[in-house]
């Protein structure tokens, strides 16, 4: 049998936990794969909604992975000029054979270093600070872009993985995966993305999200 594959999930205060436990579960059901759930220490971390995780690992206990992961949240705005944790994402980057984000994790991958020149994905009201990093915004859902592979915000989490595993393993086995976990999404309203919700929508939602971004433009400055 070959090596089991390793997959890393960064894992921080204040993160979305479905950016993280959407693709996890997803993942948790490949052949032959064992997940990581890394942070500094191993001290429970507590979610944007008070979930409160468990990493497995620390920076220094984590083994080489095949595939990092970042999700997205508004921790990701501290974590922006965290050497320490930049250091770690950089580090495992350089040998990892994918380098993946969901939703706002994408700007990490960016603050690291691992994005310049290539294009990304990120949840729609965080895409515009990706060419601060270098990176190439695109629009699309779930974005492939050689050894990147991103998704933008919290739901797609779900399809990214399953693109993913698509690329490891095969079609069969990520079809197999979603029929398991009965993914057939039905939303009761269109209106997931701002070019389907309307102008009212979407100018509500910005003014809700509004201190967010303001501190997101201040930590990519």
């Amino acid at each position: 049998m070959s090596a089991v594959y390793k997959i890393g999930f960064l894992l921080y205060p204040h993160l979305t936990q479905l950016d993280l436990t959407g693709p996890a579960q997803v993942f948790a059901r490949m052949s032959n794969v064992q997940l990581h759930f890394v942070w500094k220490n191993t001290d429970p971390v507590a979610s944007d909604a008070d979930l409160q995780l468990m990493p497995t690992h620390s920076f220094s206990t984590c083994p080489q992975l095949d595939l990092l992961c970042v999700p997205g949240g508004p921790g990701t705005q501290r974590l922006m000029q965290d050497q320490t944790v930049l250091a770690w994402l950089h580090a495992q980057g350089q040998q990892a054979g994918f380098i993946t984000s969901v939703c706002s994790g994408s700007l990490l991958l960016g603050a690291a270093g691992l994005l310049k020149g290539y294009r990304a994905a990120s949840h729609w009201n965080y895409r515009q600070y990706l060419p601060m990093f270098g990176a190439i915004i695109d629009e699309a859902r779930v974005v492939k872009d050689r050894n990147r592979i991103s998704g933008g915000g919290v739901t797609a989490g779900i399809d990214f993985a399953l693109t993913v595993v698509a690329e490891i393993r095969g079609d069969e086995e990520a079809k197999e995966i979603q029929l398991m976990l009965e993914y057939a999404p039905q939303p009761p309203f269109h209106c997931g993305r701002p070019e389907l919700a309307g102008e009212a929508l979407v100018a509500r939602v910005k003014q809700k999200l509004a201190n967010a971004v303001a501190e997101t433009s201040k930590d990519v400055a």
